[in-house]
């Protein structure tokens, strides 16, 4: 399922979440910038291991500080669909929640999510994977954006998203109740979690911890920071797309 749109608008241009998106783009170029993708990945991503070592193989030693790691690994990304995936998300379901909490208070609820969704993640691999597992590099602005779907999923339950859905070589067109959809996703998130425990390589290296940390986060804090209930969803003409 890929999400294009939802119904809810907001009172004002959502400048933080169109800045964080750009300095996402922005970060992503100097990555490939000189073919010098892997590189600059091994070198800023965050690393578990800095946190419990000891760090092995080739890259892990030569980092930076976690303290740098932990925010500069929010806006990395390993690849086009990696980015263009995250941005997508943050672009539909941001914009609301920068509505509700209002432009500064976001921006640091935002990286204080992102901090509790790698915290998550460095618990669970230090605590049921090996030092290698801990020595793999984690990058992604997934772990906020999970704690801003769980804002969302609390403060616009009613909301629809417009959602591509596949099957196959098929796709078609659906409105899905948000609280349904974001459900689905978390639904997903615990389930290839639970996976990755027991087989780590069936994770395929996404940090399944840090969107559950996320979004349990978002969840627990949208109404503690909350300043304002954001814009009610908007009926949408079923003839238009």
């Amino acid at each position: 399922m890929l999400p294009l749109k939802d119904n809810v608008p907001t009172r004002t241009f959502p400048v933080v979440t169109v800045a964080i998106i750009a300095v996402n783009v922005l970060v992503f170029i100097w990555e490939e910038s000189g073919g010098l993708l892997q590189r600059h990945i091994y070198q800023w991503s965050y690393y578990p291991c800095e946190a419990h070592g000891p760090c092995l193989g080739p890259y892990a030693p030569h980092h930076h500080e976690i303290v740098e790691t932990v925010f500069s690994s929010m806006y990395m990304h390993a690849n086009i669909v990696h980015i263009g995936g995250n941005m997508l998300f943050l672009w539909i379901f941001g914009n609301n929640v920068e509505d509700a909490l209002g432009r500064i208070r976001f921006l640091l609820w935002y990286h204080v999510g992102g901090i509790v969704a790698t915290a998550a993640q460095t618990f669970v691999t230090i605590h049921f994977g090996s030092a290698s597992d801990a020595s793999v590099p984690n990058l992604g602005a997934s772990g906020a954006i999970a704690a801003v779907l769980g804002a969302y999923f609390v403060i616009l339950p009613r909301a629809s998203v417009l959602t591509a859905i596949f099957l196959g070589f098929f796709f078609f067109f659906r409105d899905i109740p948000a609280i349904v959809f974001l459900g689905i996703w978390i639904l997903f998130q615990a389930l290839d979690g639970t996976l990755s425990l027991t087989t780590p390589a069936a994770g395929g290296g996404t940090a399944f911890f840090a969107h559950i940390g996320g979004f349990a986060f978002g969840i627990l804090t949208i109404k503690l920071v909350q300043v304002r209930p954001p814009l009610q969803p908007v009926a949408r003409n079923p003839w238009r797309r």
